[in-house]
Formats: C-alpha cells, sequence, structure tokens
C-alpha cells in the first residue's frame, strides 16, 4: 500500500481518507501518531467509521485523535484544539479527511496564530 502523503512540515503530513488497514503502513512509515478530520458518515456508509480505524491505529502503536471538523467551515476552536494536538502528540503526525484539503487548511491556520 503506498500512502499518499502531502508534507505540511518537517514532521506533519495530511492526506486523503485512511483505512482500519492503512494504519500499519502509516506506522511503517515512522508516523507516532493519526488525527483524523472527518467526521463519521460524511462519505456515507463506505466511509470507515473512526472507532474501528483508531482501534487499527493503536494496535499498530499509533497515538490516535478524532477532531471531525466540517469540510467548509473551521470554527477558532477546531484551529485552537488542532495547533494543541500539534504541540502534545507524538511527531511525526499524519492528519488526514476526505481529500487531505482541511487538514491543510487547520495546519495553515493553527500555525499562522
Amino acid at each position: 500500500m503506498t500512502l499518499s502523503l502531502q508534507q505540511l512540515a518537517p514532521d506533519v503530513c495530511a492526506a486523503p481518507q485512511l483505512t482500519p488497514t492503512d494504519m500499519a503502513a502509516v506506522a511503517a512509515a515512522g508516523f507516532k501518531s493519526v488525527i483524523n478530520n472527518r467526521p463519521d458518515g460524511e462519505g456515507g456508509p463506505d466511509q470507515p467509521k473512526s472507532a474501528d480505524i483508531e482501534a487499527a491505529a493503536r494496535a499498530a502503536g499509533l497515538q490516535y485523535v478524532h477532531l471531525p471538523v466540517n469540510p467548509t467551515v473551521q470554527t477558532p476552536e477546531e484551529i485552537a484544539r488542532f495547533a494543541e494536538l500539534l504541540q502534545t502528540l507524538p511527531r511525526p503526525v499524519l492528519a488526514f479527511c476526505r481529500s487531505g484539503g482541511r487538514c491543510t487548511r487547520l495546519f495553515q491556520a493553527a500555525t499562522s496564530r
């Protein structure tokens, strides 16, 4: 499995939707933490549930946080929480959503404060 990653910082990347089966590859790529910015059910019934991704992430030795964010609007509270996660989670960090776009916007907003 090849991870499609966008480098946001030396130790922070964004990715499109990940699945439970991707978590072993995420860990093998050297990541220590995963942030899921996609609300459960946003993509319909075929979208993996956060709880299933979390179980696989933890089994692979990864820290996991679900911070569901609307694709079009990120609130100041969500941006502040993302900034806090960037400060506290073990790095490198991989954030994902449907396309990686909202993770990128969150990162930019959180690091420009």
